[in-house]
């Protein structure tokens, strides 16, 4: 099985835990599907694959830290911000 596969499978199943509320399990899902889509564009020479995918994981690692800090309580109904 191949990086791009195996990113594409936890894709989906970050997009199923986003869907079902869980949002801390689906970014964290979603930092390993980065890692695996980063590990196949080095394997490719893609530098600029790799840039970008390392900046979206940087913005993605820096979510994930802040909701296990607690630190993120905005909530999307406007009745409660």
């Amino acid at each position: 099985m191949s990086f791009a596969v195996i990113g594409g499978l936890l894709l989906n199943i970050g997009a199923f835990l986003t869907f079902k509320g869980k949002i801390y399990a689906a970014v964290g899902t979603y930092l390993f599907a980065d890692l695996c889509w980063a590990i196949m564009a080095y394997e490719r020479g893609e530098f600029w694959g790799v840039l970008s995918i390392g900046v979206g994981f940087t913005f993605g690692l820096l979510a994930f830290l802040k909701m296990s800090n607690g630190e993120m309580n905005k909530s999307i109904n406007k009745e409660e911000n």
